[in-house]
């Protein structure tokens, strides 16, 4: 398998994890370099850990949140939205493939648990199907405040060259990811880039991506049931000791209601369909550059390239929500949750305050306007809004900053 150790495993790492031992994703398609907590029992009411959260007595990454299970009527939605987006995320697919394939000569995906896990994998289905090329694939752990994987980053630079690496995440929010990533780098082994590719980027934070439009990803819609049945990442020391990869449960009872397969199929089956407007956008690309897309390349970082978008970032994504923060006097940017993605973490996983959506991006955010409904969430309309859809998490204990919701 082409995700596999080509030699053997250095004495003081653990062994990495596969399916279908640990995830519904096939041994083939990712490696999983964490660690197995699906005998603990770290569940906990969404109140009860945002008050912690926000109390300072705990971190988010030491315990999970109760796994959202979706009634009928918001599956249906799931279903419907995969079916009308599919050829939209599959040609976001291929433009960040591209991208990546043209800025590393011999490209190592890993990605940033667990949302950037599903678009690892359609990537890397992607260079083979569009290439010929059997990319490797790893799956590591991120937690804001705490850093990335050290164990992880020492397991892929002893089996890989570390300036091949492209970290991978779901999406951008206002970027704090992308922050954390170039802030923990410099104490790993030398060599990675903080280069982060994703597939949708609304904050304007990278310069890898596919799109910089906000709409939803299905990915977003759901928790591990779309996700190879892998809980978010753990970081709990009372249960991990040095020298062990971050953790994350495998929720096996939950397989009746697994769709990471149908997801993947869905967009894949697509490939060929958005094929040759991706050709169209490298060509113009090439045109543009007066050589191969990525050319001017170091071949350890980004491309350069103007494709399909002008591929500088801005960081308005991080701006606009310092301004949101300001204007809902929120004691903290961290309680801004900018994007249709982090909108619907807000929703399934956190105490959410408000829903902020511009007036023209209704359709495209059904999914949340049902969860603001099901949960009792406020909905305010914001005309001018540089996001499809905001969340606010409400603060603890406190009144939310006094602001006039309306």
């Amino acid at each position: 398998m082409i995700n596999q150790p080509d030699r053997p495993n250095q004495p003081d790492l653990p062994p990495p994890l596969v399916g279908p031992d640990f995830s519904s994703y096939r041994a083939d398609e990712v490696t999983w370099l964490l660690t197995d907590l699906s005998g603990v029992s770290l569940e906990a009411p969404v109140e009860q850990r945002e008050a912690a959260i926000q109390s300072g007595r705990a971190h988010y990454a030491e315990s999970l949140p109760v796994e959202y299970q979706p009634g009928p009527e918001y599956l249906e939605l799931f279903h419907a939205t995969l079916t009308e987006s599919a050829d939209r995320v599959a040609h976001a697919v291929g433009l960040v493939t591209e991208r990546v394939l043209a800025s590393r000569t011999e490209p190592v995906l890993v990605s940033l648990a667990r949302a950037g896990t599903p678009i690892g994998i359609l990537m890397r289905r992607w260079a083979s199907f569009a290439h010929g090329r059997e990319l490797p694939h790893y799956t590591i752990s991120i937690v804001r405040g705490r850093g990335i994987d050290q164990v992880a980053l020492r397991y892929l630079a002893e089996h890989h060259d570390p300036a091949q690496v492209i970290f991978i995440d779901g999406w951008t929010g206002k970027g704090a990811i992308c922050r954390e990533l170039a802030e923990a780098l410099p104490g790993a082994p030398p060599g990675f880039s903080p280069d982060l590719a994703v597939l949708a980027d609304p904050g304007r934070c990278v310069s890898l991506f596919g799109t910089r439009d906000d709409y939803l990803i299905p990915s977003a819609c759901l928790n591990s049931t779309v996700s190879g049945l892998v809980s978010r990442t753990v970081l709990n020391d009372r249960l991990l000791t040095p020298g062990q990869f971050h953790g994350a449960k495998f929720y096996r009872e939950l397989a009746a209601a697994d769709v990471s397969a149908v997801f993947l199929d869905s967009i894949s089956g697509r490939f060929p369909a958005v094929a040759g407007a991706v050709r169209a956008a490298v060509a113009a690309a090439q045109a543009r550059t007066g050589g191969p897309a990525g050319s001017g390349s170091t071949g350890t970082g980004s491309t350069g390239t103007d494709w399909p978008a002008a591929a500088a970032p801005d960081w308005s994504g991080w701006r606009s929500a310092e301004a949101l923060r300001d204007r809902y006097r929120l004691p903290h940017v961290n309680l801004v949750k900018p994007g249709v993605g982090e909108t619907t973490r807000v929703l399934l996983r956190r105490v959410p305050w408000l829903v902020l959506i511009r007036p023209d991006a209704r359709d495209d955010v059904k999914h949340v306007l049902l969860l603001a409904e099901q949960r009792g969430v406020p909905v305010v309309e914001e005309p001018g809004l540089p996001y499809s859809c905001v969340g606010l998490i409400k603060p603890t204990g406190t009144d939310p900053g006094g602001a006039d919701p309306a």
